[in-house]
C-alpha cells in the first residue's frame, strides 16, 4: 500500500503526466522522467527529441522546469562512443532553451539504445495544471499537428519523403514552453500532451480524471504533410493500434470516422503538444495567439457533460 501524505498534490490516481510534492505554501516541486529508443537517425536531433518530450511533462503540469538528469543505456562495444556525445549535446541544448540546469544523469552499458532525462520542475501549489480540471462547455486546442508515428514508420520503411521527415523531426524538437505559457496566461482548466497514447487516449485519461466526455471533430486535428498518404498505405505503428484496441470501449459514433482518420487520430506520438480545455472566449483566444506566434492552435473538440468519460466524434 502506498503511503498518504497530505503533501503529495498529484501521485499517478488520474494518469497525469507528472508527479507534483508540496514543499512550502510557495513550492511545489514537479517530477517526471522519460526514455525511450532512437526514432530518428541523426544522435543530436534524437537527444533534442528526447529532451522536448522529458520536459514536455513539466509544462503540462503548468510548471517551469529547473534541472534534468541524463538517462542513457548505451552498447559500448558495438557503437562508437562519439554518438552518445551527439545525443547529449542535443539533450543539453534543449534543457538550457528551457532555462534549466543539468545536474549529470546515469550510463550503463546495454544491447540496445536508450536515452531520456528526470526532469524536475517548480510550479505555485495552487497553480497546478492537471488532465482533471475540464468542464463542459470548454473547447479543446491542441498545439501542435498530430503525425509523428506514422511518418516515422514510413522513415524506417523508406518510404517518406525527406520534407515530412524533416518537419515531423522540427516539432518533435520543438519546446511546449510557448505553448505552456499562453495557456496559463489564458485561465486553461486542465491540460496534457500528446504522447505515446495518442491524441484519443490522452483526450480519454482527460475524460476519465475530469468525470466528462467530449466531442472531438475529427476534421479540425491538424496533421503533419503526408500523414495521411503514409496512413492509407497501411505505415501505421504498432503502438497505434494498440491504442485504438485501448480506447475504443470509449468511442460513441466511431463507425464515421474512416479506418485512416482512426489510425490518425490513435497514432502513438513522441514530443507532442498540448492538449488544453479552457472556456470558448479564451480557447479563441489561445488558438489566435498561438498563430500569430508561428506556432500551431486548433481547436479540435469541446467538452460535454454527457456521456460521460466518452468520446463522440463529429466527422
Amino acid at each position: 500500500m502506498l503511503k498518504k501524505d497530505k503533501r503529495l498534490l498529484v501521485g499517478f490516481e488520474h494518469a497525469d503526466d507528472a508527479g507534483v510534492y508540496k514543499l512550502s505554501d510557495e513550492i511545489a516541486l514537479v517530477q517526471t522522467l522519460d526514455f525511450f529508443t532512437p526514432i530518428v537517425d541523426d544522435p543530436r536531433t534524437f537527444g533534442m527529441i528526447a529532451a522536448a518530450n522529458a520536459l514536455s511533462d513539466v509544462y503540462a503540469m503548468g510548471a517551469k522546469p529547473i534541472t534534468a538528469l541524463n538517462i542513457v543505456a548505451f552498447p559500448q562495444d558495438t557503437l562508437p562512443k562519439a554518438i552518445i556525445g551527439d545525443i547529449l549535446a542535443g539533450g543539453l541544448e534543449k534543457v538550457h532553451e528551457a532555462g534549466a540546469l543539468l545536474l549529470g544523469g546515469h550510463t550503463i552499458d546495454d544491447t540496445e539504445l536508450k536515452f531520456g532525462m528526470a526532469v524536475t520542475g517548480i510550479v505555485h501549489p495552487n497553480e497546478v495544471l492537471t488532465n482533471s480540471g475540464a468542464r463542459p462547455g470548454d473547447l479543446l486546442v491542441l498545439t501542435k499537428p498530430i503525425g509523428t508515428g506514422i511518418i516515422n514508420t514510413a522513415g524506417k520503411g523508406g518510404l517518406a519523403k525527406p520534407e515530412h521527415l524533416e518537419a515531423a523531426a522540427a516539432t518533435m524538437t520543438a519546446l511546449n514552453k510557448t505553448a505552456a505559457e499562453a495557456a496559463l496566461s489564458h485561465g486553461a482548466h486542465a491540460m496534457t500532451d500528446v504522447t505515446g497514447f495518442g491524441l484519443t487516449g490522452h483526450l480519454s485519461e482527460m475524460l476519465v480524471a475530469s468525470g466528462v466526455g467530449a466531442e472531438l471533430d475529427v476534421h479540425s486535428v491538424p496533421l503533419l504533410d503526408g500523414t495521411r498518404d503514409y496512413a492509407a498505405m497501411g505505415l501505421v505503428p504498432a503502438g497505434t493500434r494498440r491504442n485504438l484496441e485501448f480506447c475504443k470501449c470509449r468511442f460513441v459514433d466511431a463507425k464515421q470516422v474512416s479506418p485512416v482518420d482512426m489510425d490518425i487520430l490513435n497514432d502513438a506520438q513522441t514530443s507532442g503538444g498540448l492538449l488544453v480545455a479552457l472556456t470558448p472566449d479564451d480557447a479563441h483566444a489561445l488558438a489566435r495567439d498561438l498563430q500569430e506566434a508561428g506556432e500551431t492552435g486548433a481547436i479540435v473538440g469541446r467538452i460535454i457533460a454527457e456521456p460521460k468519460r466518452k468520446i463522440v466524434f463529429k466527422a
